[in-house]
């Protein structure tokens, strides 16, 4: 005995075939699901190769994007000529209307912002319109502080502010000790 015909399977049909063979022998109205399509094809043909379900996965999905079966509420069945396409989840696109057939839409303008036109004149500057009370708007400046150095003169930063209190926390006062002797 030569080893090719120990390890040779017995001859199966195609897996689409296998697949459509099981889905008419079990007509079901809603459809078949994998597992019952499973072991109908394991009962009729007995012995299967080890990657059975891997194969049956990827020839059922296979079907089902090419269009050979309809995939629905997880089960499979093959598609209704008759029947109207079924809608999937969310709402459904708004119908576009046909354009008359006279109707020139010409190019279709670019995204984004339009370049500038170079040859346009200016734009006129807008005016100033006063608030009427003669105050700037916003923040006021910061004053420049007096270049005194160091030792600071006499135009030093004034140390009472126009209410008379000096700025910050006070100086803490501190009481004077008195020293007192211990005659021994």
């Amino acid at each position: 005995m030569a080893a090719g015909e120990v390890n040779k399977p017995k001859s199966l049909p195609p897996y689409p075939e296998m697949i459509l063979k099981a889905i008419e022998a079990l007509n079901d109205n809603n459809g078949s699901n994998k597992s019952s399509i499973s072991k109908h094809i394991e009962s009729t043909y007995g012995d299967l190769p080890a990657g059975h379900s891997a194969l049956l996965t990827h020839h059922l999905n296979k079907m089902k994007d090419s269009g050979e079966l309809v995939f629905w509420k997880n089960n499979y069945m093959k598609p209704d000529p008759n029947a109207p396409p079924r809608r999937g989840r969310g709402r459904p696109p708004k119908p576009k209307e046909p354009l008359p057939p006279g109707l020139d839409l010409g190019p279709a303008r670019p995204r984004g912002r339009p370049p500038k036109d170079p040859n346009a004149p200016p734009k006129p500057s807008k005016v100033k319109i006063s608030t009427g009370s003669g105050k700037p708007r916003g923040r006021p400046r910061k004053m420049a502080r007096p270049s005194g150095g160091l030792g600071g003169t006499a135009m030093a930063v004034p140390a009472a502010t126009t209410t008379g209190k000096p700025r910050g926390r006070p100086p803490k006062v501190k009481h004077q000790v008195t020293e007192v002797s211990v005659q021994q």
